[in-house]
């Protein structure tokens, strides 16, 4: 198990199991867990249903109170070794350049930078790489009333968008998994592959896990 791997933060398209990947990590390590708290964001229904007109009061909220709780990993926690986070700070820009208008993006781009400065980095990013249609399965399977005007055009984009940045990525030690055909969340197996690979000890500074699994029975 790799001893340096204590902040881990995990990453991927809506609907790509961000959460449930995270709480199970925080279940078997005992882990502090940082959930992004999207159902307190009063702009991202409307935001849904008409991107260009609140694009920035989401993108704001988003970021003040992202940064709020990444303030708080500052501060050194004594009761637990592990923490474990379901998005990782810097992937608010690519929700910004994807939606912003460039006036908008001119008032981020001189916000952002102070906000990100002296924040921890994680010590391993987990980047859940799934197709569009896993993910719309996903995301029709769970249901969320806010998430029922979410079309298949601007998935595609946020995946395109999401690629685009991890695969230019090099920030932190990064761990892309394609996870179209596993189910880490219901087969104990497919869980144990993902975290040991999670927690090697030979690990690159990039790294690509394709896991030899059978297609998820679900799916």
């Amino acid at each position: 198990m790799n001893s340096k791997v204590k902040y881990i933060a995990i990453e991927g398209v809506i609907g790509a199991g961000k959460t449930a990947l995270a709480i199970k990590l925080r279940d078997k390590l005992n882990a502090q867990l940082i959930l992004e708290q999207f159902e307190e964001n009063p702009f991202l229904e409307n935001f849904y249903s008409n991107r260009k007109r609140y694009a920035f009061q989401t993108q704001m909220f988003f970021l003040v109170n992202r940064f709020k709780q990444q303030q708080e990993l500052n501060q050194e926690d004594l009761f637990t070794e592990y923490t474990v986070c379901d998005y990782l700070f810097e992937k608010d820009k690519i929700f910004a350049y994807l939606n912003l208008s460039s006036d908008e993006l001119k008032l981020y781009e001189n916000i952002f930078p102070s906000l990100s400065r002296d924040l921890r980095k994680p010590d391993l990013v987990v980047y859940l790489q799934s197709s569009i249609e896993r993910l719309l399965y996903n995301i029709k399977k769970r249901s969320r009333k806010i998430e029922r005007n979410l079309s298949h055009s601007y998935i595609e984009e946020l995946g395109d968008a999401y690629n685009h940045f991890f695969f230019r990525y090099n920030t932190t030690p990064l761990l892309i998994v394609n996870s179209t055909d596993i189910d880490f969340v219901h087969s104990d197996e497919d869980f144990e592959e993902l975290y040991r690979q999670i927690f090697r000890e030979d690990r690159g500074l990039i790294e690509y896990f394709k896991p030899e699994t059978k297609k998820a029975d679900n799916v």
